[in-house]
């Protein structure tokens, strides 16, 4: 328990320490976010830094490896998955900067990086005994046996993360506080299975789930670091940089412990952005008829009048609740 403590806080004091030097410098390189033009209410956002994900990933990358020890294969797994993530974001963003643009990446050649990252991990995850094929079903306590079907589901959840994360980006604070608290039900959770394999007299897989734990400790930490430097009004953005990172760790965490039905009911808001957008579409497709003033769901109830903190506290209200809903039925 000292070294998850340790992890937050160690996390947390180097993202407050590294801040404001990332911001001056991302402002000395320009690396500033383009505003389109039809978002109207945030012309003022104009300019504000982005890559502030950059914060977060280092600041966790430090508090995980000062204090993560033995058995940490699936750990060290979920950080790279985290920060490969990170690093497609981060090249989004690059292009975005340097072009002057408001889009980086053409759409297929993001995704089909983000599939390589899913499929590797997928498989990787299917042939570990210590993961496998096999899912828990809360509710019910009881594990489904998936066999071959567990690559293309962890393959979709995958990119249905970190695109839904990435879609939940649109307000200040708004995909930081969202994800902080998903990670600390996710937390939760791993502590709940590291003291059942350890009940069990497996140690060694409770080992590699402790190290998960601090893994999203660390996260947990720099994320709040950076949610000093985001709220409204944000002085950095996290970007793609920080919004597909923090998808891929929202992912690989409850796959690990063979629980990614965690993903749907704590992470609610972010299948909530993801539906608003598919439902906004498919009717201006079909009907030639918007639903929403505009997709995702955030963007509708900014145009309806609600202001940006307002929307931040609602999103973080229903995710505590389906923590707490998940946490009752686990």
């Amino acid at each position: 328990m000292s070294r998850l403590i340790a992890a937050f806080a160690v996390s947390l004091t180097v993202g407050l320490c590294v801040g404001p030097g990332l911001i001056f410098l991302l402002k000395k390189l320009k690396a500033r976010q383009n505003i389109l033009c039809y978002v109207e209410q945030h012309k003022s956002k104009q300019g504000v830094p982005t890559m502030g994900g950059l914060l977060f990933i280092f600041s966790a990358a430090v508090g995980f490896f000062l204090f993560s020890r033995g058995q940490r294969s699936l750990a060290v797994l979920s950080f790279v998955v985290f920060l490969t993530y990170g690093l497609v974001g981060l090249l989004d963003d690059g292009i975005k900067v340097i072009l002057k643009r408001n889009l980086g990446l053409k759409a297929y050649q993001k995704i089909i990086s983000q599939a390589v990252i899913a499929v590797l991990t997928s498989y990787y995850c299917y042939s570990s005994p210590l993961v496998g094929s096999a899912i828990y079903l809360p509710y019910f306590h009881t594990y489904a046996e998936l066999s071959w079907w567990y690559l293309p589901l962890c393959f979709l959840l995958f990119i249905a993360t970190t695109n839904a994360v990435n879609l939940t980006d649109g307000l200040d604070g708004l995909a930081g506080n969202v994800s902080a608290i998903y990670l600390f039900f996710i937390g939760l959770f791993l502590y709940i299975e590291y003291k059942n394999r350890l009940d069990l007299g497996r140690t060694f897989e409770g080992e590699e789930i402790q190290n998960l734990l601090i893994l999203c400790a660390a996260v947990l930490g720099g994320i709040t670091a950076f949610l000093c430097f985001n709220t409204s009004k944000a002085s950095v953005f996290m970007g793609d940089t920080g919004s597909l990172a923090l998808g891929g760790i929202c992912c690989v965490l409850p796959v690990m412990i063979k629980n990614p039905i965690l993903i749907a009911f704590v992470g609610i808001m972010f299948v909530v952005s993801v539906i608003s957008v598919i439902v906004q579409v498919a009717s201006f497709k079909l009907k030639k008829k918007r639903v929403l003033l505009m997709a995702p769901l955030h963007h509708h109830l900014e145009m309806k009048g609600l202001s940006e903190p307002k929307i931040v506290t609602a999103y973080s209200v229903v995710t505590v609740f389906f923590g707490l809903l998940m946490l009752l039925v686990q």
